[in-house]
């Protein structure tokens, strides 16, 4: 490690790494705009201005420039001092006067390093120059007047978004950032230039003029829109969720978030059950829990109880279906799942419904095979992971069954399930790829076993992980990529009966199972079928469950309580109330222990406390909050039948629409 001094002290620092990341390492503060330790380098701002003893008498910029054995730097010498309070001079030459309002005040970069490196006078008489204000769509408000060229934005949706939208035009003092065409952006992950802004130049749209940062109060959390389990910071005043903002977690999402995650909070307050609700005469009339809970008692006093069916949904977190699990085994019931979607996934094989390598571990991945699976739709933070590592340019991709624009090249193999056989006969042009590499990954998707010969599917993606060396001491290159971690919630409990969700729906349908209780179920099933069954809904949003439902229990949504939350990883994470739930709103657990009683069923749990107790102590995985699980390999059976000739193909649907609280934000049905 090269030896070098800052400031007088000397340092051992790794090798190859600039001086402004020498002085993060020896917690020296420098000051900078443009340079950001996950973009590419640029160099535009020159605030991060030190001096280099040895070379020639002239500040130099410390984000662009490599250390060298024996380096002698100084950061706080007057000609440093002096050089800053310039190059701040010039930032403030056009910088509007927009300080009172500005959405960016209070946690503006410009601000804070205007008052400390600043001079605190100005040369310049001048007219400030004016920028039109661009239209980028409906999450990112601009104010381009206030832009100081820094391109942060350019470089993260170039970089790291990979849709290549934003760019300078003209130069000098005429220089704007714009969407070239004059369009919106249209990436998943464009909300994250509001947070790289250094000014107030792009800000939230749908949060302008509504607060400031200071009067909010601030929860960790975790986000539940996908199966990534993005650590977020949920800001609230009073009973109101403002907005959400990432929190950095190197392993997961780093410090980005998907638009979906950032912008559904709207969707918390609109389309909301505050009480509870019974149908009478076809209609649903308000009703106080107590009056719920009684119809629901005379109308299944008289029913044997193994005649009542669960399905547990995308939004259902660990300690939900461990109760409704707990309730159905005391009601002596076999029919309960967590497989919408009809996923062919057998929860005893741990190994086959987990992404094993980790979002982190795409990283080290040198070949990847995409199995009916659109990365970019299904866990944008995962796809950008795989962009990331493709830009090193160590990272093959090829997908069978995308034809989907991802945001790097890829070899598509075709949509046929033939392709399949190919690979394992090593007669794809992919399959010599596969072969050379040496720490090759697969990602199944959840469409591709869903089909009818789902299982078959299974079993051929896992005899390529073994053919193809995925499988080893330390990498397991076979993943399944949930698009919800209610499914992956539900396979870690073993929330799957003998009966999956078409034969409880056939049995509905035919007055076989004469209760249905759905928790959080919005999508994905036949709710026709449901018509002749007594139907509980137990969620927080008036949405298609709740439709057909004959008696409504209002729950929590997922900002209102304390609750685990297992990511595609396996790894267990708990969100953290941020605010509380409306009107008459109970947590989740405290309704499945009401309804439990009304069914005849006492689970015996008095608080919350107890209930994690008895989780932890049956599944020992959930006890290790924010840790991978990882799982052993199961080998694979051998193949047996023949795989259907329909197309496998990951289907398309609306990114932004794709739950009840989404669809319930007036900003993500705008996207």
């Amino acid at each position: 490690m090269p030896k070098i001094s800052i400031n007088k002290k000397e340092y051992s620092v790794p090798e190859g790494i600039t001086i402004i990341q020498a002085c993060e390492v020896a917690e020296i503060e420098v000051p900078r705009f443009c340079y950001h330790e996950k973009l590419a380098i640029a160099g535009n701002c020159r605030m991060c201005l030190v001096e280099v003893e040895g070379m020639p008498p002239k500040p130099v910029a410390s984000c662009a420039m490599p250390i060298t054995e024996g380096m002698k730097i100084h950061t706080d010498t007057p000609m440093v001092k002096k050089a800053r309070e310039g190059v701040m001079e010039f930032l403030l030459a056009n910088h509007p006067l927009d300080c009172p309002i500005c959405d960016q005040g209070g946690e503006c970069d410009l601000q804070d390093q205007a008052y400390q490196y600043g001079k605190g006078e100005s040369h310049f008489h001048e007219h400030k120059r004016a920028v039109k204000d661009k239209d980028m769509g409906p999450l990112i408000k601009t104010q381009m007047t206030r832009c100081i060229h820094c391109t942060r934005c350019v470089r993260f949706i170039e970089d790291i978004a990979g849709t290549v939208e934003l760019g300078a035009i003209n130069r000098g003092e005429g220089m704007e950032i714009t969407s070239y065409l004059e369009k919106s952006v249209s990436s998943e992950l464009s909300g994250n230039v509001i947070d790289l802004c250094p000014v107030g130049a792009l800000t939230s749209k749908p949060y302008a003029f509504k607060s400031r940062s200071w009067e909010l109060k601030k929860t960790e959390s975790i986000d539940v829109m996908d199966a990534v389990g993005s650590n977020i910071r949920i800001d609230s005043r009073g009973l109101e969720v403002m907005r959400i903002l990432p929190s950095q977690n190197e392993e997961i999402n780093e410090e980005w978030i998907s638009d979906k995650t950032r912008f559904c909070y709207d969707g918390l307050k609109y389309q909301r059950l505050d009480k509870s609700y019974i149908k009478k005469d076809g209609k649903l009339t308000s009703a106080t829990l107590e009056e719920a809970l009684k119809e629901i008692t005379n109308k299944t006093k008289a029913i044997n109880k193994s005649e009542i069916a669960t399905l547990s949904g995308q939004l259902s977190s660990v300690e939900e279906i461990f109760l409704l699990k707990k309730l159905m085994q005391k009601l002596g019931s076999e029919n309960f799942d967590c497989r919408l979607n009809l996923e062919k996934i057998n929860p005893a094989d741990r190994s086959s419904y987990l992404f094993n390598t980790t979002i982190q571990g795409i990283e080290e991945a040198d070949a990847c095979l995409l199995i009916g699976v659109n990365p970019r739709k299904d866990a944008a933070i995962v796809n950008a992971r795989i962009r990331k590592r493709f830009l090193s340019k160590k990272l093959k991709v090829a997908a069978i069954g995308c034809n989907a624009e991802l945001t790097y090249e890829y070899d598509n193999l075709g949509d046929s399930s033939s392709s399949l056989q190919h690979i394992l006969d090593g007669e794809s042009k992919f399959s010599f790829i596969l072969q050379q590499a040496k720490k090759p990954m697969l990602i199944l998707g959840s469409d591709a076993i869903s089909r009818k010969d789902g299982a078959l599917v299974l079993r051929y993606a896992k005899k390529i992980a073994e053919k193809y060396n995925m499988i080893q001491d330390n990498w397991n290159g076979f993943n399944f990529l949930s698009k919800s971690s209610g499914l992956i919630n539900g396979l870690e409990l073993g929330f799957v009966s003998k009966t999956n969700v078409t034969e409880i729906l056939e049995k509905a349908n035919h007055g076989e199972a004469k209760v249905v209780i759905l928790h959080s179920v919005d999508d994905s099933i036949d709710f026709a079928k449901l018509e002749r069954a007594f139907v509980i809904y137990i969620g927080s949003h008036g949405d298609s469950g709740a439709k057909v439902a004959d008696v409504i229990l209002p729950a929590s949504a997922y900002s209102e309580k304390s609750a685990i939350y297992v990511n595609l990883e396996g790894r267990a994470q708990s969100t953290n109330q941020a605010v509380f739930a409306p009107n008459e709103v109970k947590q989740d657990w405290e309704v499945i222990l009401e309804l439990s009683k009304s069914l005849g069923v006492d689970l015996e749990y008095k608080n919350f406390a107890d209930i994690r107790k008895s989780l932890f102590e049956s599944y020992h995985n959930f006890a290790n909050l924010d840790q991978v699980n990882k799982s052993s390999w199961v080998k694979s059976e051998e193949i047996t039948g023949q795989l259907s000739e329909e197309k496998l193909l990951a289907n398309d649907y609306n990114f932004y629409l794709t739950n009840p609280i989404a669809r319930a934000s007036r900003t993500l049905n705008k996207c």
